[in-house]
């Protein structure tokens, strides 16, 4: 039997992947957008810390805004933000949000 990897095959914490983890975190919080910052690193497979450090991120840059909503956030997505590298700038954070949730946030 052969031991090659095959694509779609669980990923095991040595490979890669083809999207980052801030569009990981971008995709957990589309899917969910009230859900607790632990839950969103346990998703992506990151460290709570990790988590806050790319919201942080994906805030300051535009992607996402963050409102207290009693004891949680809730986070709205821009989702007319651009990528940021030139090679996909001519396409939304919607169109990559259409390709991986049934309905984003507007």
């Amino acid at each position: 039997m052969s031991s090659a990897a095959q694509p779609g095959t669980a990923h095991d914490g040595k490979g890669w992947t083809f999207l980052t983890n801030h569009a990981h975190v971008l995709l957990a919080i589309a899917r969910e957008p009230t859900a607790r910052l632990r839950d969103v690193a346990t998703t992506v497979g990151i460290t709570e810390r990790a988590a806050q450090t790319i919201v942080a991120d994906l805030e300051a840059a535009g992607y996402l805004h963050r409102e207290r909503v009693g004891r949680r956030n809730a986070y709205t997505i821009n989702t007319a933000g651009r990528f940021r590298h030139p090679a996909e700038a001519d396409h939304s954070i919607g169109e990559l949000l259409s390709l991986f949730t049934a309905a984003h946030a507007h």
